[in-house]
């Protein structure tokens, strides 16, 4: 059930934004807006017990930081209580544009898939004719070209900003409309997502750093289909040296692999999740129960529902015609989630390292086509754990607890 908002005069569900000062004393106290915070502070200060500010009873508290005086960047929600080392470098760059000939979503004006929301057949599985599935192979192969023009622009000192624009650019160059951009309000076209966030990072004016992994997500929507897919990069060599980094990309990589080795007519949604857990395991990782696997066609996220972990309850089996995504999100600690108060980005509640993979996949007569599969010229792939790696991180696989 969605969490009401803590201001007097106001009647949206809350977000993840909370009173800095109830935190401290321990209190749950949740906003929808910082605008919405600010303008009910005079009465919302009166269920704090005495401080030792006296001030803090006359001015709203601080939630924006001081920027830089050499950038202009600052943190957004500095009294958030961050799990790990990453942190926000606002403000986000302007909305980028697209020219008018590019055909939009159904959300690309004000936010809402409205057909994603009917409640009427919305666990019907679609099964695509042979020219939908052609619109399919056609994104999904537009989508591989701009997820690999973004890898190959990876390095030390690149901000996930300037990774968005090239994404945008790419989009726009194959007469395509960024996916992520406005969907739920979404305010970019690429989701990227470093370290400990698990999915749906906002990219920003961080600098990415030598020895950061990088998950990029990407999806296009062309010919009126989406193609989705992401792919996890290691940044600098200190990365490829880090056995934790190796040992979480390799998992969440082999652990796409291994499910869709399983994928065929007849599959039950809910096989893959088992097949991934024991996987993920055997590696000393752990999988994140929060995000699945969805069904991806004419929409954006359908039918069906692919859970990455083990005795799930999804409903359905694989038919010839359908088009799915399988997409791990796998961690060296914690798999449980926390959502920055962006309302997006998701991270890891102890900070550890996550990685995920992602493929769009065709059901055909007898297995899988992967629509989304990396071509021979691709940036990235498989890479060997470091040497001096030891105490289980060495990457092969072992009997699942």
């Amino acid at each position: 059930m969605a969490r009401a908002c803590e201001g007097a005069d106001c009647s949206n569900d809350a977000g993840t934004l909370q009173c800095p000062t109830c935190q401290k004393q321990g209190k749950d106290s949740f906003f929808c807006s910082q605008d919405c915070f600010k303008r009910n502070w005079s009465e919302h200060k009166k269920i704090h017990k005495s401080s030792s500010n006296p001030l803090g009873n006359f001015f709203t508290p601080t939630v924006i930081s001081e920027p830089d005086p050499n950038t202009g960047h600052y943190n957004p929600f500095p009294s958030f209580p961050y799990t790990g080392s990453l942190r926000p470098a606002y403000p986000l760059s302007p909305t980028r544009e697209l020219p008018a000939h590019i055909t939009r979503p159904e959300y690309a004006k004000d936010g809402i898939p409205r057909s994603e929301q009917n409640f009427v057949g919305r666990n019907k599985i679609t099964i695509l004719d042979k020219k939908q599935q052609e619109g399919m192979r056609k994104v999904c192969r537009l989508a591989r070209e701009v997820l690999d023009e973004a890898a190959a622009a990876l390095k030390p000192g690149v901000t996930t900003d300037e990774i968005d624009a090239i994404v945008h650019k790419a989009c726009i160059e194959r007469d395509s409309y960024p996916s992520p951009l406005n969907y739920y309000n979404f305010p970019k076209s690429v989701c990227t997502s470093v370290n400990e966030s698990i999915c749906h990072g906002i990219p920003d004016h961080r600098a990415l750093k030598d020895g950061d992994i990088v998950n990029i997500d990407v999806t296009l929507y062309h010919g009126g289909f989406h193609g989705d897919i992401n792919e996890t990069y290691y940044v600098g060599d200190k990365a490829l040296a880090n056995p934790d980094a190796v040992r979480v990309v390799e998992a969440a990589r082999d652990c796409l692999d291994a499910a869709i080795a399983i994928a065929k007519p007849g599959t039950a949604f809910k096989e893959y999740g088992a097949v991934i857990e024991k996987l993920a395991k055997s590696r000393n990782c752990n999988t994140v129960k929060t995000y699945c696997g969805h069904g991806v066609n004419t929409q954006f996220h359908c039918a069906p529902n692919v859970p990455h972990y083990a005795k799930n309850k999804a409903i359905g089996i694989a038919k010839p015609g359908m088009t799915f995504t399988i997409e791990p999100m796998i961690c060296t600690g914690s798999a449980k989630d926390k959502t920055w108060p962006d309302n997006w980005t998701s991270v890891t509640q102890d900070g550890g390292l996550s990685a995920q993979f992602e493929h769009t996949m065709l059901v055909t007569e007898d297995g899988v086509e992967v629509l989304t599969a990396r071509l021979p010229s691709s940036p990235g792939g498989k890479v060997e754990m470091p040497a001096a790696a030891t105490n289980g991180a060495d990457g092969a696989e072992k009997p699942a607890a």
